[in-house]
């Protein structure tokens, strides 16, 4: 009897940057089959702990050392070996896109999670903090990003609008609950937390972004 070997299947590079939560790397050997198709396989539970960790290493890495840190070194602090970050990431392109579109995600689960387990003037100002580090990890990886083929705006394509409509829900459940006064605009806070970003001049703007979610949580109270 004989076969062949069908070739590796693996993810593109523009897969690798649209996937957030899942990976489809990886390869399959088989003998094909006439009549039945074979279902795709899924990603292997060691193989999405590997692409979450190398995130989360990569987006600290690029905060402490900038977007063209060694790749080698955050795979080395990740735990993994450079091929497997390469099979996950095949471009410093590819890993840099991913960082911010993970971001990205975190901020619109975020509200749901929030929302879920505290008071709604607390799930707020949780979101808020949340937000500051989204700014600090975005302004880190600008350049890279503005670098890109197509610049940012395919990358920021989408975030605002998933940004804003988490704001949205936030301040309306404050609002509904009385925590927050009615003519208030929701992005309006996010406005006051980038003005700060941008007008910083040292690297504890993130503290003063920090200090200023209390001050506009407690501004925007009803007017008693």
């Amino acid at each position: 009897m004989t076969g062949h070997r069908v070739p590796t299947k693996t993810e593109s590079v523009s897969e690798s940057v649209d996937t957030i939560t899942g990976d489809y790397l990886g390869s399959q050997l088989g003998m094909p089959s006439k009549n039945r198709k074979t279902a795709p396989r899924k990603p292997r539970t060691d193989a999405l702990r590997n692409r979450e960790r190398i995130l989360e290493v990569a987006k600290e890495v690029f905060t402490r050392s900038g977007a063209n840190a060694s790749l080698d070194d955050i795979a080395k602090e990740a735990g993994v070996g450079a091929g497997t970050l390469y099979r996950h990431f095949p471009t410093r392109d590819a890993l840099i896109e991913a960082v911010y579109r993970t971001e990205v995600e975190k901020l619109a689960a975020a509200e749901k999670k929030f929302s879920a387990s505290l008071p709604p003037i607390e799930a707020l100002r949780a979101w808020m903090l949340l937000f500051v580090d989204y700014i600090a990890t975005k302004q880190i990886i600008a350049p890279a990003l503005n670098s890109l083929v197509g610049g940012p705006s395919r990358l920021y394509e989408g975030s605002r609008g998933r940004i804003q409509g988490a704001i949205d829900a936030l301040v309306e459940r404050a609002i509904k609950n009385g925590d927050i006064r009615r003519d208030l605009e929701p992005f309006d806070l996010l406005r006051a937390l980038i003005g700060v970003s941008h007008v910083a001049s040292g690297p504890d703007w993130q503290q003063s972004a920090r200090r200023l979610v209390g001050i506009l949580i407690t501004g925007s109270r009803p007017i008693t």
